[in-house]
C-alpha cells in the first residue's frame, strides 16, 4: 500500500472536487424544467470542465461523455487540470449531468457527479450496458452475488439483516426490460421503489438508511456503474456489475479498452482500486440530495456529499452562493 505521501489524492483538497460538481449543478439548474436535454447537459459539462482548469493536478478523463468525436467536451481521454505534466496524475470518471430528462422535466434525482483517483484505478469502461446489484455497508463480503437469482439475493440480504424478505425495498429503474424483474421481486412481497431515470442516484441510496432502499438491481450504464461503485466503496458497500452487450459494435468498444472476459462479474474492487474520492451535488432534489435553490436576495443554496475510501469519510455539504 503507498503511503499517504505517495498517494497523488492527498495533494488535491476532497472539497475541491466539491466546489467542481458544485459549478456544473448550477450550470444546469438554469435549465431545469425548460425542455432542453442536450442545452442542460451542455451547460452542466462547460462549467465542469472550467472547474476542473481550477485544480492542480494532471487529470485524465477515464469515464465522460462519450468518446473523442462523439462529445466536443470531457471525452474519454481528455486532459482536464491546471496542472498538465506537474501536477499529480489523476484519472476521472464524471456525468457533468446524471438525469438530462430528469433535469427537463424538472423531475427528482438529477446530480452532477465525479469520481477521481491515482492512475489508473478506475476500470475504463465502454459505454454499454450493465447488469448491476448493490447492497449498502454492514453486510458480510459476498453477501450479493449476480450469478443468482434475485430471489436468493433478496433472501441473503434479509437473513442477513434479521427480517423477512418481504421487509426487504428495492430499487429499480423503470424500465420495460425490468418487467420480469419487478414482478419476481414484487412475488416475494419486496417493496419496489421505481425511478424514471438516473440510476448513480439509485444505487447511492443504499448507502444511506434515510432512503430506506435496501438494494439496487437492473441494467443500466456501465460508465454509471463505475462512478456508483466508487461511493460504495468509500463507504463499504457492495456492488456486483457485468457488462450487457446489445450487438457486435458495442463488443468491439469494449475490446478497444481492453475487455476480453464479456461475462464477467465485477465487483466493486474491480471497477474501483485503492484509494478514491466521490462527490456529487444535487440538480433536482431527491431522496439523496436538495437541488440548486434560488433565494430572494441574489441567493441560491447547494447541498452536495463527497467520501473518502481511505479515510471512510462522508461529509454533507450545503452551500449558499450570490447568484452571478
Amino acid at each position: 500500500m503507498n503511503s499517504p505521501a505517495d498517494n497523488p489524492l492527498d495533494r488535491i483538497l476532497v472539497l475541491e472536487m466539491v466546489r467542481v460538481t458544485e459549478a456544473a449543478a448550477v450550470a444546469a439548474s438554469k435549465l431545469i424544467g425548460r425542455g432542453d436535454e442536450k442545452a442542460a447537459d451542455a451547460a452542466a459539462v462547460e462549467a465542469m470542465r472550467k472547474a476542473f482548469d481550477t485544480l492542480y493536478m494532471d487529470g485524465t478523463v477515464v469515464i465522460g461523455e462519450g468518446e473523442r468525436d462523439e462529445a466536443p467536451m470531457l471525452y474519454i481521454g481528455e486532459k482536464v487540470g491546471g496542472a498538465p505534466g506537474k501536477g499529480p496524475k489523476i484519472d476521472i470518471a464524471l456525468d457533468p449531468l446524471e438525469g438530462t430528462t430528469i433535469t427537463a422535466k424538472a423531475g427528482p434525482n438529477s446530480l452532477a457527479v465525479l469520481a477521481a483517483s491515482a492512475e489508473g484505478c478506475l476500470l475504463n469502461a465502454p459505454d454499454v450496458y450493465m447488469d448491476k446489484i448493490a447492497v449498502g455497508p454492514g453486510y458480510p463480503d459476498g453477501i450479493i452475488d449476480l450469478a443468482k437469482t434475485a430471489t436468493e439475493n433478496v433472501t441473503a440480504v434479509a437473513d442477513a439483516k434479521g427480517v423477512r424478505p418481504a421487509d426487504i425495498i428495492v430499487c429499480v429503474l423503470d424500465r420495460p426490460r425490468h418487467a420480469e424483474l419487478i414482478a419476481e421481486l414484487r412475488g416475494i412481497g419486496c417493496g419496489v421503489v421505481l425511478i424514471g431515470d438516473g440510476d448513480v442516484a439509485g444505487v447511492i441510496a443504499v448507502t444511506d438508511e434515510d432512503t430506506t432502499i435496501d438494494m439496487y438491481m437492473g441494467q443500466g450504464g456501465a460508465p454509471e456503474g463505475v462512478l456508483a461503485a466508487a461511493a460504495l466503496r468509500c463507504v463499504g458497500g457492495q456492488f456486483n456489475g457485468r457488462l450487457a452487450f446489445r450487438n457486435e459494435d458495442e463488443k468491439a468498444r469494449a475490446r478497444k479498452w481492453g475487455i476480453q472476459d464479456f461475462d464477467r462479474i465485477y465487483t466493486r474492487d474491480d471497477l474501483v482500486k485503492g484509494d478514491c474520492i466521490f462527490a456529487a451535488t444535487g440538480v433536482t432534489s431527491g431522496s439523496l440530495l436538495e437541488g440548486v435553490k434560488y433565494r430572494r436576495g441574489g441567493t441560491m443554496t447547494t447541498e452536495s456529499v463527497v467520501m473518502r475510501a481511505s479515510s471512510g469519510t462522508v461529509r454533507w455539504i450545503k452551500g449558499e452562493h450570490k447568484v452571478g
